[in-house]
């Protein structure tokens, strides 16, 4: 009796298929096939054309990678995108959105937010993204209506935020709702205290316990400045990190998110903890808070994944944009025109995300078993010609509005640039009278 294997729910032909994982592979004329929202084939055309598909997709002059991982954001921050420009870190905050968001986070402005960050960021190619807002239970319901993947950051901060009175009412909320969506195919809860100068030991020790007992993830702005780092040195005599490191929070469930400041002390812990850094690059130039050393992280054997921040200090969530921004700077920060290849950055927005996220067994590369999170990007057009090593022109010379297609867990949210599952007008009609009630308003 021969074994029929059952047919493939999908079976896409691209040009150019670019798995991640081995690094720095470009399969020419190959089929990619799914089956039950996993990834079930990966071979030459010739091969993929014999098997039974239901649907089968020519993508010409399209490559084919893993789904963008943006590894960092503030997902309703979208709301207040271009509200408080052009000014440095602290005033920023303290002057601007601090009194925005004690004004008019709610609720409805979390789920119109995220809405609007989902669509940008899936019409940007990204199928992951990482979460730290007010009211994350909105935030999750979002998330899972959207048909995207996401890690949500509860944030915890020593004084009361909007949808909790206190840290342990946060915590509380955390452990709750990561209770109630341990099992959910594509939401993964986290804790997320907001940063070393906002969260005391007791605080962090709490949180560092609870990490541990659920097998979660902690997720913490670190060294975003050097304003930071040197104030906590002057009051403590001790730098940020070395204090996480001293109170055990420090290792590979532990994503530092910026880190613009690292001594040779820093790397250290960073090596030896297996600690992920989460690098954005673009709110860090916009907001002048320095550099992070990436290529000699890389170097080190630290897990270097990047993130948009949220759209008031970025001011997009263009995952692909950032990239080629990280990669530019690398080679200025190193000094080294070889610096993080167009290869490696790709790597950095796929594969290190997923790992940093503890999703790498699952996303983050084309990969036979994996999800089937994929996005295609389209080469065909003019600025792209002509084309040497299509992952060049992917980092160096294309912009996001050349994602064309893009599945997550093999289901279609975005096809021929149209999203499948949200309304596009409604979003932005509904973002527009955001924008007019807080300016309106605004003293």
């Amino acid at each position: 009796m021969t074994y029929t294997a059952a047919p493939l729910d999908l079976l896409l032909l691209p040009t150019w298929l670019v798995p991640v994982e081995p690094a720095g592979v470009v399969l020419k004329e190959h089929g990619l096939g799914i089956r039950d929202g996993c990834i079930a084939f990966i071979g030459p055309r010739d091969a993929a054309l014999k098997l039974a598909a239901r649907e089968v997709r020519e993508l010409p002059g399209m490559l084919l990678s893993p789904g963008l991982v943006n590894a960092h954001g503030h997902a309703a921050m979208t709301l207040f995108r271009g509200l408080a420009d052009d000014l440095p870190l602290m005033t920023w905050l303290e002057k601007h959105i601090w009194p925005a968001e004690a004004k008019w986070v709610d609720e409805a402005f979390v789920r119109d937010g995220t809405n609007l960050a989902i669509a940008e960021q899936i019409k940007g190619g990204i199928t992951c993204f990482s979460d730290m807002y007010f009211y994350p239970k909105v935030a999750s319901d979002c998330v899972h209506n959207s048909g995207m993947r996401a890690q949500i950051a509860l944030p915890i901060l020593d004084f009361p935020i909007p949808g909790a009175s206190s840290a342990d009412e946060a915590i509380r909320q955390g452990i709750e709702l990561f209770g109630d969506l341990k099992h959910h195919p594509r939401i993964k809860i986290t804790f997320g205290p907001h940063a070393p100068y906002t969260v005391c030991d007791a605080n962090l020790e709490k949180i560092r316990v609870i990490a541990e007992e659920l097998d979660a993830v902690i997720h913490m702005h670190v060294h975003e400045t050097a304003f930071e780092v040197q104030q906590a040195v002057e009051q403590t005599g001790e730098r940020p990190l070395a204090r996480l490191a001293r109170l055990g929070l420090l290792g590979p469930r532990f994503q530092a998110v910026h880190m613009t400041q690292i001594s040779e002390d820093d790397l250290a812990l960073l090596v030896e903890s297996n600690t992920s850094v989460i690098h954005c690059p673009e709110s860090n130039l916009k907001l002048a808070s320095g550099f992070c050393p990436v290529e000699r992280l890389w170097q080190a054997g630290v897990n270097v994944a990047i993130g948009t921040d949220g759209a008031a200090s970025n001011n997009d969530l263009d995952l692909l944009g950032e990239t080629r921004t990280a990669a530019m700077l690398a080679k200025a920060v190193a000094g080294s025109a070889t610096a993080l290849d167009a290869h490696r950055a790709l790597r950095m927005a796929t594969l290190n995300g997923a790992r940093a996220m503890g999703l790498d067994s699952q996303i983050g590369s084309l990969e036979v078993g994996k999800a089937a999170d994929i996005v295609a990007f389209d080469l065909s057009g003019l600025a792209q010609q002509p084309i040497y090593d299509p992952v060049s022109q992917l980092i160096y010379a294309t912009g996001r509005d050349c994602v064309k297609h893009l599945w997550v867990a093999g289901k279609p949210l975005l096809d021929d640039r149209q999203l499948t599952r949200m309304d596009e007008q409604q979003l932005t009609a509904t973002a527009i009278a955001w924008g007019q009630r807080i300016s309106g308003h605004s003293e």
